[in-house]
């Protein structure tokens, strides 16, 4: 096995490095290019009018305003519900669970969007409550700000920095808690004195994953900034190469470098701070069990105050959008909106070619992308974990690369390969964006798996007369089932939710169902965007179920 591992080696470096290099290649030449008609013919035109323009400053500062914001509301309330997790006796946690989980499964698009239908300043379905009960003229709230923005965003990566912080609360020793409070410390007190600074690495890990992804986020700036004006880099690029009568490829290109630079520089101060993090390992040799403080009467306001989070993440953004798909336009909710309840806006999307086709294409990419994506990751993780070469490292480097690469700079850059290629404006286009973006998704789970499988099984096999591919066949992949499923369904719903790449790559005829949605948001067209949005959620969700069930009578069959 270790042989054929170091014959996959140069094939898997030569796959994943065009994967990941090749659009990062491609972007700087282009950044050089005068335009996609021009390739070859260098220039620095592109660069000087980018950071000439009297707007990019403004651009810059937003962008700025906006990952600051959005990493310290997500950190902030991550650090909040970790610690009740961890070291409270509040009631239910299994909610923060599933805080952590569910909400990475709806799309990005779809929950700003259901923002826009209660916070819109013109018809948002408060705003139209608060007209009608208090009589209120304009006013109200605008979720077309910067502030909102931020809102939604740090309400979006909040499970991400959860799942960063939560583990990090519950490592350490409770003899340095205990110690505190011994020498006369609040429960407060030693909070902020002990177990804050002891959590600095994870907190600071946490914070700036959150600032790489609000950098890369395209859903909320455009959904909720653009409608207010008030632009980033990603939705700055996008209005280059999306808008007007010419897109200027060149200037995206150079636009693009600054938030590439900007999100690896961001990933390696990530990699560093979780690094650091490793000299705060306090968990002794000795029973662990971490110290539980007693919330006493705070037990139950502050379970109503995770209870309305888990409302806000999880179920209003459904019920917003079931409402919105069955109404005729903004109502709120009465007896009169009920009466008027139909199904006008289903029929129209289902009638609708180009909503059909988007939903065939996103249907395509998710089922066969996501099947290309792990059986290229099975084979990836299995050389990073059991042949452990130089050349197996660089391809774990590479691997992970993509994950620090905006989505829609990676989408300028491939766009500027595909143009020389009869891949431009094609399915397979998206496919190859896609893979290559997601990658660590289906990598990630699979490394874990291979890690579990220890070397003795493989020789075994080898001893008694099998193959490499039998042992694989045989041996390998049946204890990889639990893995394999888990990168499955993480490639398979990132496909159908994809947006940021997608704006770019995405021609008339290879549509999906994130850029209808979002096209939907821009013409106005909320019932029918509800109504996408629903069938979105619902084949995410049954792409989830089948594969998991798939994956169980395959861990029943092997067993």
């Amino acid at each position: 096995m270790q042989k054929t591992g170091t014959v996959l080696t140069p094939s898997l470096i030569a796959i994943v490095g065009f994967l990941t290099v090749c659009p990062v290649v491609m972007l700087l030449i282009g950044s050089f290019t005068e335009g996609l008609s021009a390739f070859g013919s260098f220039t620095t035109a592109k660069y000087f009018q980018a950071y000439t323009d009297p707007a990019f400053a403004d651009i810059l500062l937003n962008t700025a305003i906006f990952t600051l914001g959005s990493a310290f509301v997500s950190t902030v309330l991550a650090l909040f519900l970790a610690y009740l997790n961890t070291r409270t006796n509040i009631p239910f946690k299994f909610l923060f669970k599933i805080m952590s989980l569910i909400p990475m499964m709806v799309p990005h698009i779809l929950f700003a969007v259901s923002w826009a239908l209660l916070l819109n300043p013109s018809n948002g379905m408060l705003n139209l409550l608060l007209r009608e009960v208090f009589g209120m003229e304009g006013g109200g709230f605008n979720i077309y700000t910067l502030q909102g923005m931020i809102l939604v965003e740090g309400l979006l990566d909040l499970p991400i920095a959860y799942l960063v912080i939560a583990p990090a609360m519950s490592s350490f020793d409770v003899s340095l808690e205990e110690s505190s409070r011994v020498c006369g410390a609040n429960n407060l007190r030693t909070l902020f004195r002990v177990t804050l600074p002891v959590l600095r690495p994870a907190i600071l890990a946490a914070a700036t994953l959150v600032i790489v992804r609000s950098l890369a986020s395209f859903a909320v700036p455009s959904v909720i900034g653009m409608p207010g004006r008030i632009y980033v880099l990603a939705t700055h690029i996008y209005r280059v190469v999306a808008t007007g009568y010419a897109p200027d490829y060149g200037l995206a290109a150079a636009v693009g470098m600054s938030a590439l630079v900007a999100s690896i520089t961001l990933i390696y101060l990530y990699r560093r701070l979780t690094r650091e993090g490793e000299k705060y390992v306090t968990i002794s040799s000795r029973g662990y069990r971490p110290t539980v403080i007693d919330l006493k009467g705070a037990k139950y306001p502050l379970f109503a105050i995770v209870g309305l989070l888990s409302f806000v993440l999880i179920v209003l953004p459904i019920i917003v959008l079931v409402y919105t798909s069955l109404v005729p336009y903004s109502m709120v909710p009465s007896a009169r909106a009920f009466a008027a309840m139909d199904w006008r806006h289903w029929t129209a999307v289902l009638a609708d070619p180009i909503s059909l086709l988007s939903l065939r294409n996103s249907l395509y990419l998710g089922v066969g992308g996501a099947t290309l994506g792990i059986v290229l990751s099975f084979f990836v993780a299995y050389v990073i974990v059991k042949v452990r070469t130089k050349a197996s490292g660089l391809l774990e480097s590479l691997s992970f690369l993509s994950f620090s690469f905006p989505g829609i700079v990676v989408g300028i850059g491939f766009m500027w390969f595909f143009v020389q290629t009869p891949l431009y404006a094609t399915i397979w286009a998206l496919l190859i964006g896609y893979i290559a973006t997601y990658l660590p998704y289906g990598i990630r789970p699979l490394t874990s798996a291979f890690v579990q499988i220890h070397s003795h099984l493989e020789e075994s096999s080898r001893v008694s007369g099998g193959g490499a591919f039998y042992t694989m066949r045989r041996i390998v992949i049946p204890l990889l089932v639990p893995g394999i499923v888990s990168g499955w369904i993480l490639m398979a719903t990132m496909f159908v939710r994809e947006l940021s790449l997608s704006v770019v790559l995405s021609r008339p005829g290879t549509e999906v169902l994130a850029v209808q949605i979002l096209r939907f948001s821009e013409d106005g067209l909320w019932g029918r965007l509800s109504a996408l949005g629903i069938i979105m959620i619902a084949i995410s969700t049954t792409l989830v179920v089948i594969a998991t069930w798939i994956g169980q009578r395959l861990t029943k069959v092997n067993q």
